[in-house]
């Protein structure tokens, strides 16, 4: 029986992405017993590129043995870790090493922090820059090399929605730059399963990095999706959209598909005017149950939750949470780690049975090599056309 995988990406409550420079492996420890116990599998993990590479010839071997000593943690509690590089975009911040900053001052959309800091700065462009490249699969061999043949192993991921930070020129520097760094993985494990972490902004703009440039080197395709951010969707807890975008990654790469991140932010009492939505944990524990529920109806190879936990409060003052709000609340335990509501709703599907890929596209209104051309108006069109064909056959969530 194959299962429907069922995980959660990973920041420790009381560092966020300030995790690798204070590592705590007991903390570690404890937190992977809290997810197994709750039935999950999968963890996701990201290596914050500076934290693992101080310089373009230079890999932390502390870092290095942080990411075993949390591989060996994974092992203990019977869950898999995906290993995301190069990070990079997070939680609406660039986290961009110093030596892979460019003397571009202008201002981006997103803030660049380097060295815990925020700075006027914007990423050089590993597509067409060959120093950052050769940096970077330096890095990727270093991690496979550490990472070869552990058990806890379940995927490289080899970024976590990188067209946040840059985007290349060409599709043919995108699939050049897939190709040497998957093959800088492959030359040293062999057997490691490859995925890239795509996002909604990857199918409403063409970003010459799509599912079906991605296809070409991963094994399996992710997808991340959160319809508080999306016009588009119905609402901000419309669950339809997350297998809308999965199957649209699906139609385009024709690879198999996880749910890499969806999740909602959550607290005990909603303040009267967050720029982005907050929710009751209660009204966040019915759009998880939902969204489970449609992921493992479409026949996804499985859904990880965003995120383990919400931040403590001492983290409120750095970067992200000074500015994200929404972003300290996402967790499916609170900061001093009890649960909320959601989690005994993702334990519901705790060791569920996949179920059959869905083949189902009568949605689908055009040839796939046609999308790029309009992909806005095409994602919105082929949004309501799924809509309506799941209203035609009755697809409904669980009561």
């Amino acid at each position: 029986m194959m299962k429907f995988r069922l995980g959660i990406n990973y920041w420790p409550a009381s560092k966020a992405m300030y995790w690798w420079r204070h590592f705590d492996a007991s903390e570690v420890q404890r937190d992977f017993e809290r997810i197994h116990s709750a039935g999950m599998e999968s963890v996701r993990i990201f290596l914050l590129w500076e934290d693992f590479q101080p310089a373009p010839r230079r890999i932390s071997e502390a870092a290095l043995q942080h990411l075993v000593e949390t591989a060996d943690a994974a092992t203990r509690n019977s869950l898999s870790l995906i290993v995301t590089l190069f990070v990079g975009h997070m939680s609406g911040v660039n986290w961009i090493p110093a030596w892979a900053l460019s003397s571009n001052k202008l201002a981006g959309r997103f803030r660049t922090v380097s060295d815990g800091r925020v700075v006027e700065a914007q990423p050089r462009n590993w597509y067409s820059d060959t120093e950052i490249l050769q940096a970077q699969i330096l890095l990727a061999r270093e991690v496979a090399g550490a990472l070869r043949a552990h058990p806890a192993l379940e995927a490289y991921d080899l970024g976590n929605e990188s067209s946040n930070c840059v985007r290349p020129v060409t599709r043919e520097a995108a699939m050049a730059w897939l190709a040497r760094i998957s093959e800088a993985i492959r030359a040293v494990d062999s057997h490691g399963l490859i995925t890239i972490g795509l996002h909604a902004e990857d199918l409403e703009e063409d970003r010459c990095l799509g599912p079906a440039e991605a296809a070409g080197v991963c094994d399996f395709l992710s997808m991340h999706g959160y319809p508080i951010y999306l016009r588009w969707a119905e609402s901000a807890e419309d669950e339809r959209v997350l297998p809308f975008l999965g199957l649209l990654t699906r139609w385009l790469g024709g690879r198999d598909v996880l749910f890499e991140e969806f999740g909602i932010p959550a607290v005990r009492d909603v303040p009267p005017h967050e720029r982005v939505p907050v929710f009751g944990e209660e009204q966040a524990a019915r759009y998880t149950r939902r969204g489970l529920e449609m992921l493992h109806r479409f026949g996804f190879r499985g859904a990880l939750l965003w995120c383990f936990a919400d931040y403590a409060e001492s983290l409120w003052k750095a970067p992200p949470l000074d500015q994200a709000v929404h972003e300290r609340h996402f967790g499916l335990w609170r900061s001093d780690h009890s649960p909320k509501a959601a989690l005994a709703e993702v334990q519901r599907f705790a060791g569920s049975e996949r179920l059959p890929l869905s083949e189902e596209y009568d949605w689908v209104d055009l040839p796939a090599d046609e999308y790029y051309r309009d992909p806005s108006a095409h994602l919105r069109r082929l949004y309501q056309n799924f809509c309506n064909s799941c209203a035609k056959e009755g697809v409904q969530c669980l009561p």
